[in-house]
């Protein structure tokens, strides 16, 4: 049993930092992260929308003195429940890796706000009822897109007050851009979405062999608290779960892919097995496609998100 609750709002996790969990950890609800000492501080990742990203802040700022002037904000990567409430940090450098940062630009809340009307107006059908499941809890209107100020690529360290913070490019994985962001001195580690935790990962890019090596950096690392993207605060068994997972579903798709089934069709037919209990197990479709792209050396395209999601949506109504 962890020693850290699971409940949402700001756990305390020692030293200056702090972990903002959003349960359930499915769709749009991520976690983030705060980094304080001798009166700085940095943000891990703000929220989905603006209403949840001004509740995370208050709670801080009532937590944490230096958490009042937010100096530096870190993006770990592009995708918008991590990235869309940057505006409400008024005066901090905003830090992303540079393919993170250029990833930004694919899917800007304004477009997502689109999609969402189009959905609720049932026009979309059986998808627009999915993307609702996903995302009907969120508010994507009046989101003003705010870019990452700072790039990097490979490995760079940033100062608060006393503390250095290590942030550590781990894509193309997850998506095309992926962070972890380590705290030495306070053995903490904050992962983005390259730890999903009782949650199914989801690779919009891959290779998988990278994000195995992310999983690997984790393992290896001198951290005793680890915070996902998504899911409870956990320690290396949460880093492992997710590379065997990663294997398994890899393993899986090669020889459904060597036997030359389609696809769609290898998402329906792999077992879960031990991993059926975790959430959103659709997302197994998204994970088979781009392996599958990935087994035939990039000659197999991968569908657009929006076919991919009218995949889930099929799957997730479907008795597995």
């Amino acid at each position: 049993m962890s020693r850290w609750r699971y409940e949402r709002g700001l756990e305390d996790i020692g030293n200056g930092c702090f972990a903002y969990l959003q349960p359930a950890g499915t769709w749009g609800l991520s976690n983030a992260g705060l980094v304080t000492s001798d009166g700085e501080a940095l943000l891990v990742d703000t929220l989905f929308d603006l209403k949840r990203t001004r509740e995370m802040l208050d709670a801080m700022r009532a937590a944490a003195p230096a958490a009042a002037r937010i100096g530096t904000v870190v993006n770990t990567h592009a995708n918008g429940d991590h990235c869309y409430g940057n505006a409400l940090v008024e005066g901090a450098t905003i830090i992303a890796t540079r393919a993170g940062a250029a990833e930004m630009d694919e899917v800007p809340a304004p477009m997502l706000a689109m999609l969402m009307r189009q959905a609720r107006s049932g026009a979309a059908g059986a998808l627009g009822e999915y993307l609702v499941h996903c995302f009907g809890a969120f508010d994507f209107d009046g989101i003003a897109p705010t870019p990452p100020t700072r790039v990097f690529d490979g490995e760079l360290t940033v100062a608060v007050g006393g503390k250095e913070v290590r942030l550590i490019e781990v894509g193309p994985s997850h998506t095309k851009g992926d962070l972890l962001v380590h705290v030495p001195a306070d053995r903490v580690i904050y992962t983005g979405d390259v730890l999903f935790v009782d949650a199914t990962p989801i690779m919009w890019a891959g290779p998988v062999g990278n994000w195995l090596k992310a999983c690997d950096i984790l393992l290896a690392a001198d951290a005793d608290v680890i915070v996902p993207g998504h899911g409870p605060i956990t320690d290396r068994a949460g880093v492992r779960a997710v590379r065997d997972y990663l294997v398994y579903i890899r393993d899986e798709a090669r020889r459904r892919y060597d036997a030359g089934m389609p696809p769609a069709d290898a998402a329906r037919d792999i077992a879960l097995a031990d991993y059926a209990s975790w959430s959103d197990a659709e997302r197994i479709v998204v994970n088979v496609h781009t392996l599958y792209r990935e087994f035939s050396g990039g000659k197999l395209p991968s569908p657009g998100p929006i076919e991919l999601f009218g995949l889930m949506a099929e799957l997730a109504r479907r008795p597995r």
